[in-house]
């Protein structure tokens, strides 16, 4: 085997010429790529390589040239460092303009669909918008103190964070008072995780202990409960141990105002981050979807009913799936919650991953007029050709991840007929690579 070659200690002087999916600048050096960290499109640069591969390098930005007219200052004092953002340094319209780029890209390379039109992108709030965060816990000997935080970037080493510019401020501005507080308990370094989860209003943090907590432990987390109003639970085990701690617990919900539906949830469910993007997305995908009074709708991958109930306001009769035992039974008791009778919204639990000798769903041996997917990264290639013969004339899919949203796209236009009228990009995830979609069919 050749000897690998070292890496130059000179930084090299670049153009980059655009942008990577993981919001890196990429450049080409003596043919071969480079991903440079901190570099924007349109940039002239001095980068420094940190990493060779075969087919590509990587680096980082030493000294900025040329700046981009869309370059801005970062707000968070540990960007760069904290791998919880990645697109700070750019503006937040430059931002969402990168993702409409990156799905227009992608649609065309994987599907070989574009949309007959572009929706506006849709924006909410930039800053202070996580509802849902997991935050990793380090108790760190060298600095005789406890870290909080995202980790950092391109390690599994937890950052070391004052505040956080992205998380609801009840959390974010409060990361260091939640590291002395976790500094001071017995089982200090038995603290793994902190999960956040928040609705409209009340905030729960789930400690994920890996030893029992002393009754000292369980009086300072109460104390500090009643002290900040935030709202603390323990996990000893799998996620079927959540409790709350005495006199903790609190019913989490969140509004869709413009449906009229308040939808519970448990502190673990799946819940969309951005509560703000999440209206304007619901919104949306009702006004493309257009139910009518007459109309069966089917809702795929439904979870709470974040879709399933505001549809069930304008359609005839409603049916939502999901696979999760835990998930169909909230959003039953959501409906009845919203006044939604049987008759007219029904939840079914089915593994839409099922393998095809398993695949005995009810759902695809009845008919529906319309239908609204929203599938996890992976994608929803497996109910295609069931979700097209139960004879849907629109379908609106909503993605978090862009290249199973095109390769599927190109499998409903090429194999069943459908036209892809429009699509657009969602900041679900401002200051983060991570891209949502949404894309609307028709027969």
């Amino acid at each position: 085997m050749g000897k690998k070659k070292a890496l130059p200690q000179e930084p090299i002087e670049a153009e980059i010429t655009s942008l990577s999916h993981d919001g890196r600048g990429v450049t080409h050096v003596e043919g071969k790529a480079v991903f440079v960290v901190g570099a924007l499109s349109g940039e002239r640069v001095r980068v420094r390589l940190t990493r060779r591969q075969r087919r590509y390098d990587e680096g980082e930005v030493v000294e900025i040239l040329a700046a981009s007219p869309d370059r801005v200052v970062p707000r968070c004092a540990h960007f760069g460092r904290c791998g919880g953002c990645a697109l700070q340094h750019l503006a937040p319209a430059a931002q969402i303009g990168m993702k409409q780029d990156i799905l227009a890209e992608v649609l065309q390379r994987i599907g070989q669909v574009q949309p007959d039109t572009w929706l506006e992108p849709l924006v909410a709030e930039h800053w202070g918008y996580r509802r849902k965060a997991r935050l990793g816990v380090r108790y760190v000997a060298k600095k005789g103190r406890v870290l909080v935080g995202f980790r950092e970037r391109g390690s599994s080493f937890v950052a070391d964070l004052q505040r956080c510019e992205v998380l609801h401020p009840a959390v974010g501005e409060r990361l260091t008072e939640l590291a002395e507080l976790i500094g001071a308990l017995s089982i200090r370094e038995r603290v793994a995780q902190i999960e956040m989860a928040q609705g409209d209003d009340p905030v729960v943090l789930i400690l994920r202990v890996l030893d029992a907590p002393s009754p000292e432990d369980l009086a300072h987390l109460q104390a500090f409960g009643e002290r900040t109003g935030l709202h603390l639970y323990l996990q000893p085990g799998g996620l079927d141990s959540v409790q709350p701690l005495p006199g903790q617990q609190v019913d989490l919900t969140f509004r869709l105002p413009a449906s009229d539906v308040t939808l519970a949830f448990e502190p673990n469910d799946f819940t969309q981050v951005n509560l703000e993007l999440n209206r304007l997305m619901v919104d949306r995908a009702l006004s493309w979807l257009n139910p009518q009074p007459q109309d069966r709708v089917l809702d795929l991958f439904c979870g709470l009913g974040n879709f399933t109930l505001p549809l069930a306001r304008r359609a005839a009769t409603v049916l939502g799936v999901e696979g999760e035992a835990g998930l169909v039974a909230r959003a039953r008791a959501n409906a009845e919650r919203n006044g939604l009778d049987a008759e007219r919204v029904r939840f079914d639990q089915a593994n839409l991953y099922a393998d095809e000798a398993e695949r005995n769903w009810a759902w695809a041996r009845q008919s529906f007029d319309l239908a609204l997917i929203d599938p996890p990264r992976s994608g929803a290639l497996q109910v295609l050709d069931a979700l097209a013969a139960t004879g849907i004339r629109r379908l609106v899919y909503i993605s978090c991840y862009p290249g199973t949203l095109a390769r599927d796209a190109g499998h409903l236009v090429a194999q069943h007929g459908f036209r892809l009228t429009a699509a657009g990009a969602m900041d679900m995830f401002p200051h983060t690579a991570h891209l949502e979609s949404m894309a609307v069919f028709e027969r």
